[in-house]
């Protein structure tokens, strides 16, 4: 290291020359840029420092020529303006940037300072304290201190105390600690609850609410599932385990099971949804999220019952025409994705009246709001169900292909009107019994319709990167389709033989009724239901026959196009994920959205590219593109995926002044339609780009989507288009081997009686 003559700016006295023996000789230290670096007196001297070398020599340098009697090893340089601790990965570039240094406490005596603060309780020193630990915590070389000298112990025993501001800095320690994946294995059920607690309390700040939820979060994530390497077996719950010492052993039973204890605190998280402060809705939501990601299958049906009986989805609904939306779509349309294979798991769960308790009561309140009497057909069987209009009396059956989803509708089709639901069963009995309208059985084929309207085909994400809220309202629209079903029925005086055709007027009105989803209002669904003529339903109907294959409508297709959308989907996200792999040039953004702090890049692009274990993002900004080598030598800098929360689009405007290469790109400093941010849990923004056409804004916004550990939905049009278009081409292709060979393809098929005893054998096919 080498060095001009020096300055104080604070008038103390001047250092003298600083002198070296380091690598670079005079005729080449011109090359060197100059840094100012002020030392922890004040003064400040300039320094040109050989890239080459490695911080512990650079500061052991300049305390030789500063003449600092202390060890070197006491010592540590950051950045003045950003706090930033300089590491032998980023010496290169904050050289190059000629930041102004300061020389300061290393992290081992910075993280003993802290710790011994910490333990004495004294109040004004000990929020200093936290606030100093709630950034340094972040830097791994200060936690790794921090953590060998007790200080986690130290910090939960405050968080037990504290209060207040001072709570909230606690808080947001603990949560920015998390972000590395170990050092809090230690934590146990009682901290937890207190975090409940604390979380739940009335008196409880939103400064202090914010991190308490993320905290939830995190341990929601620290599932065993979610852990790398290898697990090992369990021999108390039967499911795999994280290795000893390994953070990943808590997940959705360690924290719903502390909050199943405090009463209310459910309850507390999804009313904050309403919140007025913008980041406690986003925590919120993101909580519901990982926890309906986790949810672990002893506790999924009484989770998803307390989520219904608080109403999150019409929680969720309001967000969607709130003010913050903007901020909160990546979130709502996880929570949308979520909802998905809820509705999905529902639908493939059969119902057992004889095993689940919950499915018997079920039943028994919709017969006894039939106010139907049982009966005993003419061979001698018990008359009930088929009463109701099921076609026959095996609960089982009839419920087979909607599930508990379609016992759910039915259910709160009569909670929503019992005496209307008594009215039509009792009007439709006392009809011929083959111009009976099978109420039951239409209930199940409109549940059956919505979910093909809605494509719940169980993917792995949902390919909507718009809002639904009729979706959300999957129960409403149910219970205004069944009495449509039943108007059609009694306007066009159908008979048994009909119900086919009615269905598909149902089908063809469900499209109608919910088209422009995200922008419709809900008067206008209702009117479309409930005032709509037989006459123009089957007018219009007719012409979509005309236009359209009767073949699609049939079952064994219908579940032929469910396969071939799962497989489309697949091969999409492979595509993108292989388009991150790849790597491409973004231009550094401008964030103007959103209010967290923000990571500053030190230049006009940026080149990302995804390292093969798909766990980390390295990049490199320049001030003008250049060839990058294959591999990430060329790239020294790195996001972690798994610290990435919300992919939020929109965000970022170009910078000022630069020369764009794309007409697309805004003249002035609004948010650019091809923008993203990547957001840590904290609101911290990670990286703000913009892509350079629409294509490569979809591959990378799409494909960061598909990677997250809670994600659940794509964010462009064009790559649900494109798996819908996949998945169109390939029934064509399957169809047009079955019409040629003139294959006839049934509505259904019927799997016929099971064998009367085991004397027989599956032949081998030739």
């Amino acid at each position: 290291m080498a060095a001009a003559n020096n300055t104080s700016t604070n008038g103390s006295r001047t250092t003298s020359p600083l002198t070296t023996n380091g690598v670079r000789s005079k005729s080449t230290t011109g090359l060197i840029p100059t840094n100012h670096v002020t030392t922890r007196e004040g003064t400040t001297v300039r320094a040109r420092i050989d890239p080459t070398l490695t911080v512990e020599d650079v500061v052991r340098q300049l305390c030789v020529n500063l003449k600092v009697t202390e060890p070197s090893s006491n010592f540590a340089l950051r950045d003045r303006d950003t706090e930033e601790l300089l590491t032998n990965e980023n010496l290169r570039k904050k050289i190059k940037n000629k930041a102004h240094l300061k020389l300061v406490n290393s992290s081992s005596i910075e993280a003993a300072n802290i710790v011994q603060k910490l333990s004495l309780r004294d109040e004004k020193t000990l929020r200093l304290s936290l606030f100093s630990l709630q950034k340094f915590i972040r830097e791994e070389k200060f936690a790794q201190e921090f953590l060998n000298r007790d200080g986690l112990r130290e910090l939960v025993d405050v968080i037990n105390t504290a209060h207040g501001n001072t709570l909230a800095y606690a808080l947001t320690a603990m949560q920015n600690l998390m972000d590395l994946d170990y050092g809090w294995s230690t934590l146990d059920d009682t901290f937890i609850f207190k975090i409940v607690q604390i979380l739940s309390s009335p008196q409880s700040l939103i400064n202090v609410c914010r991190p308490a939820t993320a905290i939830l979060k995190k341990l929601v994530e620290a599932d065993p599932m979610n852990a790398p390497g290898p697990l090992i077996a369990s021999s108390s719950r039967g499911s795999p385990m994280a290795p000893p010492g390994s953070v990943y052993r808590y997940g959705f039973l360690s924290v719903y099971e502390q909050m199943r204890l405090h009463k209310g605190s459910l309850d507390t998280v999804v009313s904050r949804l309403g919140s007025a402060d913008t980041a406690m809705a986003q925590h919120s939501i993101m909580l519901i999220n990982s926890l309906l990601s986790h949810v672990h299958d002893t506790r999924w049906d009484e989770f998803i019952t307390d989520l219904e009986r608080l109403n999150v989805r019409k929680a969720v609904i309001r967000l969607m025409s709130s003010h913050v939306v903007d901020d909160l779509t990546s979130c709502v349309l996880d929570f949308q994705a979520s909802i998905v294979r809820v509705i999905y798991r529902k639908k493939t769960t059969l119902v057992e009246p004889e095993v689940e308790l919950p499915h018997a009561a079920a039943l028994q309140f919709i017969w006894e709001s039939s106010k139907v009497q049982q009966e005993f057909d003419v061979d001698g069987q018990i008359l009930k169900w088929r009463k109701l209009g099921f076609t026959s009396e095996s609960i089982m059956e009839e419920f087979q292909e909607v599930g508990v989803l379609g016992l759910d509708c039915l259910v709160h089709f009569v909670q929503d009107d019992p005496e209307f639901f008594s009215k039509v069963v009792l009007e439709q009995l006392s009809r011929p019994e083959e111009r009976r309208c099978p109420i039951a059985k239409a209930s199940s084929e409109i549940v059956e319709l919505l979910a093909q309207h809605w494509v719940i085909f169980a993917p792995a994400y949902s390919t909507s990167g718009t809002f639904q809220p009729f979706f959300l309202n999957f129960y409403k629209v149910h219970d205004l389709a069944l009495p449509f079903f039943l108007r059609m029925w009694n306007e066009s005086g159908s008979a048994t033989d009909d119900f086919g055709r009615i269905a598909a007027l149902t089908r063809s009105q469900i499209k109608v009724a919910l088209e422009r989803e995200s922008v419709k209002p809900w008067h206008e669904v209702e009117r479309d239901f409930l005032e709509c003529e037989y006459r123009a339903v089957r007018d219009r109907q007719m012409q979509e026959l005309e236009a359209e294959d009767d073949l699609l409508s049939k079952v064994p297709v219908r579940n032929l196009k469910e396969k071939l959308t799962r497989e489309s989907a697949e091969f999409v996200r492979q595509q993108r994920i292989h388009c991150l792999l790849q790597g491409t040039w973004f231009l550094n953004g401008v964030p103007t959205s959103h209010t967290g702090p923000t990571r500053r890049p030190n230049g006009q692009w940026r080149f990302m590219r995804l390292d093969n274990g798909l766990k980390y993002l390295h990049y490199v900004d320049t001030s003008a593109k250049f060839d990058i080598r294959n591999g990430l030598e060329d790239l020294p800098e790195r996001i972690e995926i798994a610290s990435v929360s919300q992919i939020s689009t929109g965000t970022c405007a170009p910078p000022p002044n630069i020369v764009r290469d794309h007409p697309d790109l805004p003249a002035t400093f609004t948010p650019s339609p091809l923008s993203f941010s990547l957001l840590s849990a904290n609101g911290e923004s990670l990286a703000d780009q913009l892509a350079n056409d629409q294509s490569r804004w979809a591959d990378w916004t799409d494909g960061l989507n598909m990677l997250r550990r809670d994600s659940g939905h794509v964010t462009s049009e064009e790559t649900a288009g494109y798996i819908k278009a996949l998945t169109e081409i390939g029934l064509k292709i399957k169809l047009l081997d079955l019409s040629g060979e003139k294959v006839d393809i049934p509505s259904g098929l019927v799997g016929g009686p099971p064998p009367t005893n085991t004397d027989f054998f599956f032949s081998d096919l030739l």
